[in-house]
């Protein structure tokens, strides 16, 4: 899941998990590309890859490709399942993180191919596999929307069920608490609010880990920190070298970060206390910021020479900015809740953080503000998980759009002023699918099947 999915062409947007987070954050408004570099992301953050699915060197087959290998993978081991000797344990330690793993590569495909959930549910998404495939397997037809999150659904709940009780072997494996995580992940995107929460809490408790102060965990780049769920630890012959995530975003290395500068949003970063620890994330002294956003120093290498750093795909932070905005959404007597677990973070991260916000208002756009407890958690969320989980994702189920600007310390060749991005509805964001899919599945027609092009039906 750290590893390249692509052709030779395309290994340096293509690093598994960590590439698919940061093209989904240059895709929104808080995470500055200050230039298009030898191009790597730069075709992701401009919305130029759509009309490339003919080409197994572009975005569309990459994800596909990555996403459905997955599943395949996970298709063997659970065909197993009633076979497979050994202690019940270790049986359903294999067993679950399989069904964790096609639960996560189906709920990545539906976010990336088709439009959100709620209000989607009969759209077309993706085809569904349960079985192992082989070469002459006949290819499935696009399930709609709401049969893929019943698959979706049924296999992360299958996995939460099986991974409790064992012990997570090692921080790549997705353990129970990291199942859990998933779940509440999903369950944001469905706008199943009780669900979310309760994952969130059981997979901080599960875990063991703990919200530890900025200091603590810089660079973002070990998987030993005490605030990591889940992560892919590098080892020195495993690295991607200039394929890699630190290599595009630690600018400091003499690497592909200075050719291709990542920055955060001017107002974004401006919404932090004058106290706030997450400050040093950024730079705004930096000379290479020029009339761009600040620098980012939040992502960096563990060591340089070796090219060493490992990727975080989920911290305990995340669960308790979940559990806040579940409880803020569930209102009541919940909003006392949702500032409480909103306040278990900030408490690391600002001495003089107070909320005394109630609400859910958000605005059309995202920086529309309406001054709500909502919108407040989901601030903290883009401050506290920049460049982590993908920014795209978040605006999709927020059904939000946004606009980029040059006071924001957006270049001119990306503020995307001819495209509809105050519009959430558009199929601006919902990739095309790749048309090596339909040469090889007879019961996908491109012409009926395939995603638009551009940014409408």
């Amino acid at each position: 899941m750290y590893s390249a999915w692509s052709p030779s062409g395309n290994t340096h947007q293509a690093f598994g998990i960590s590439a698919y987070t940061l093209m989904a954050d240059v895709m929104g408004e808080d995470h500055i590309m200050a230039d298009q570099g030898s191009g790597w992301f730069w075709y992701d953050c401009l919305y130029n890859v759509k009309p490339r699915y003919t080409s197994k060197s572009w975005r569309s087959y990459d994800l596909w490709n990555a996403y459905y290998t997955w599943v395949s993978n996970a298709n063997y081991i659970l065909a197993a399942e009633t076979t497979m000797g050994g202690a019940t344990a270790d049986v359903n330690y294999v067993i679950g993180q399989a069904y964790a793993i096609r639960a996560y590569s189906y709920f990545m495909l539906a976010q990336s191919f088709a439009r959100t959930y709620k209000g989607h549910e009969t759209e077309p998404c993706c085809p569904i596999y349960t079985e192992p495939t082989v070469a002459g397997t006949e290819g499935q037809p696009r399930a709609t929307v709401q049969a893929v999150y019943d698959q979706i659904t049924s296999d992360i709940d299958k996995a939460v069920e099986l991974l409790e009780g064992t012990k997570t072997k090692h921080i790549s494996h997705m353990g129970y608490a990291v199942a859990l995580g998933i779940k509440a992940r999903i369950a944001l995107v469905m706008e199943e609010w009780n669900t979310a929460k309760e994952a969130a809490h059981e997979a901080i408790k599960a875990s063991g880990c703990v919200i530890i102060p900025v200091d603590q965990f810089k660079g973002v780049n070990s998987t030993k920190a005490k605030n990591v769920m889940w992560g892919a630890e590098i080892i020195a012959d495993q690295s991607g070298m200039y394929a890699s995530f630190f290599s595009h975003m630690d600018a400091s290395a003499g690497k592909y970060g200075q050719s291709a500068l990542k920055q955060i949003n001017k107002e974004l970063y401006a919404k932090m206390g004058s106290e706030d620890a997450r400050k040093v994330w950024w730079n705004p002294a930096d000379k290479a910021n020029e009339n761009g956003g600040y620098q980012q120093e939040k992502f960096k290498f563990s060591d340089i020479k070796t090219w060493m750093g490992d990727y975080v795909w989920m911290r305990v932070e995340e669960m308790y900015l979940i559990a806040a905005e579940a409880e803020c959404r569930l209102g009541g007597a919940e909003e006392a809740n949702a500032i409480k677990d909103l306040m278990a973070l900030m408490a690391k991260r600002d001495k003089n953080y107070k909320c005394e916000k109630s609400g859910t208002a958000l605005g059309v756009l995202s920086s529309d503000e309406t001054g709500s407890l909502l919108e407040e958690i989901i601030t903290q969320r883009r401050i506290e998980l920049w460049g982590e989980t993908g920014r795209i994702y978040d605006l999709r189920r927020l059904k939000q759009g946004f606009r980029r600007t040059s006071a924001m310390g957006w270049p001119k060749d990306a503020l995307l002023g001819n495209r509809p991005t105050n519009d959430p509805e558009c199929y601006m964001w919902v990739l095309t699918i790749p048309q090596s899919e339909f040469d090889g599945n007879v019961n996908m027609d491109p012409e009926s099947d395939q995603n638009p092009t551009g940014d409408y039906k």
